[in-house]
């Protein structure tokens, strides 16, 4: 039985569609406004949504948006209102949206446009992109210069930090239905049938130092041929002009795909965006079927926000989904998230807060007794009070092993160790 999500802030809409939908056999669930829809959405996914435009809080082209960003929009939906122009039909058709209902709502035209949506192929689940981050400031001022930059050129050229968030940036210029092509994955000649057919799509190259010749020669070919075929060109590099001409890039090239460029933020400037970063990554894999369905606790968040990401986005990305396919129950918990980074970190010495900036004031004889004893205690630990295991870690004759354990007031943590210092 599909089940139908209605949304709409008017009760008596709510009821009349749940009520002759309902009657035709269909399972229906009602919304008053995009906060609970939102809430709803996150919870199942259903079969088509009935979504009205105007409502008090958020309208529904913004609520479409944020399922197209956030990868949820793998469903038919049907806009409805009665004071929509022509210009907000389309932005939403643009968006994904299947069709529209214009109030009062005949019962006709409601069911066989309900009918159509439901034969539709399902959607895949679309890719993350920067819509996904209004809260952002770093990603959100990315995405307007982004927007600013294609409303003029076809071309734009990605100047990334190591490990940006290079794909969620070009994810954000690909239109709802359009063509992916990533000019790195593939060594196939490129042919005017193939553009033809990704009309109105992006291509994108992660770095362009990693592209082949044969893919360096497919990246010229759709260059020339980007305002023919009404596609898009995201590239990006941690290089110069210099840096990729020593690789042997054709300097012309270069040229062309420089000349238009947009900075990225480092991962480490979204620090604080990374629990956000991580939701939504979630979220995209349990609606593309890439892992079961999970959900990250407060705790987990926080831990994720903690951590050092050296390789940045795809990092966290590859995290997301690893926690995901290994937590045993449906809420990842922070303890899951330190047995996958940090494992044995239960195992570190309690080290005291602020303690490492007092150690830089003390001279240099005390800060160093300090760190040893914690160095010690930490191996002991980890070593089960084995002085045997410990030699070997650390690399001491054992002799001398004791009478440091001794004088760092540890002569007491193995029995091993009082007896032969004695």
């Amino acid at each position: 039985m599909p089940q139908i999500l209605v949304i709409d802030d008017e009760v008596g809409i709510r009821e009349l569609l749940s009520e002759i939908l309902t009657d035709e056999g269909h399972d229906v669930a009602t919304c008053e406004n995009a906060t609970t829809a939102r809430a709803w959405r996150e919870a199942r996914r259903p079969d088509l949504v009935l979504l009205d435009i105007w409502m008090p809080d958020t309208d529904g082209v913004t609520l479409l948006r944020e399922w197209a960003a956030n990868g949820q929009l793998n469903m038919p939906v049907v806009m409805m209102s009665g004071h929509a122009t022509i210009d907000t039909a389309v932005e939403a058709t643009k968006i994904g949206a299947v069709g529209f209902l214009e109030k009062p709502i005949g019962m006709q035209k409601l069911l066989a446009s309900v009918k159509q949506a439901l034969e539709r192929v399902p959607k895949t689940a679309g890719a993350l992109s920067l819509m996904a981050f209004p809260r952002s400031a770093p990603l959100k001022d990315l995405r307007k210069r982004l927007e600013q930059v294609v409303a003029k050129s076809r071309s734009v050229l990605l100047r990334a930090p190591h490990a940006s968030v290079v794909e969620l940036a070009a994810r954000s210029l690909q239109p709802a239905g359009k063509a992916w092509i990533d000019l790195g994955n593939d060594s196939t000649p490129l042919t005017l049938e193939m553009l033809e057919q990704s009309n109105g799509g992006v291509l994108y190259c992660a770095e362009l130092s990693r592209l082949s010749r044969l893919q360096q020669k497919n990246l010229a070919f759709v260059f020339e041929r980007l305002e023919r075929h009404n596609l898009r060109l995201a590239v990006a590099t941690t290089c110069d002009v210099p840096g990729l001409t020593a690789l042997g890039w054709e300097e012309s090239l270069l040229n062309k795909l420089f000349d238009v460029s947009v900075g990225l933020p480092s991962f480490a400037e979204l620090k604080d965006d990374v629990p956000d970063l991580a939701t939504h990554l979630l979220t995209q894999m349990v609606e593309a079927g890439e892992t079961p369905p999970r959900r990250l606790s407060v705790a987990a968040q926080n831990a994720l926000r903690q951590q050092a990401w050296p390789e940045g986005y795809p990092q966290l990305k590859s995290t997301i989904k690893s926690l995901a396919l290994a937590a045993l129950d449906e809420e990842i918990t922070a303890e899951d998230v330190q047995h996958l980074l940090t494992p044995g970190a239960d195992l570190l010495p309690d080290v005291p807060p602020g303690l490492l900036p007092e150690m830089l004031t003390l001279p240099l004889r005390e800060a160093r007794e300090i760190f040893e004893r914690l160095y010690f205690e930490h191996h002991l630990k980890l070593e089960g009070g084995s002085m045997t295991r410990l030699a070997e870690k650390t690399g001491l004759e054992r002799t001398h092993l004791y009478r440091k354990l001794k004088d760092l007031g540890l002569r007491n943590t193995s029995k091993e160790a009082e007896e032969c210092a004695s």
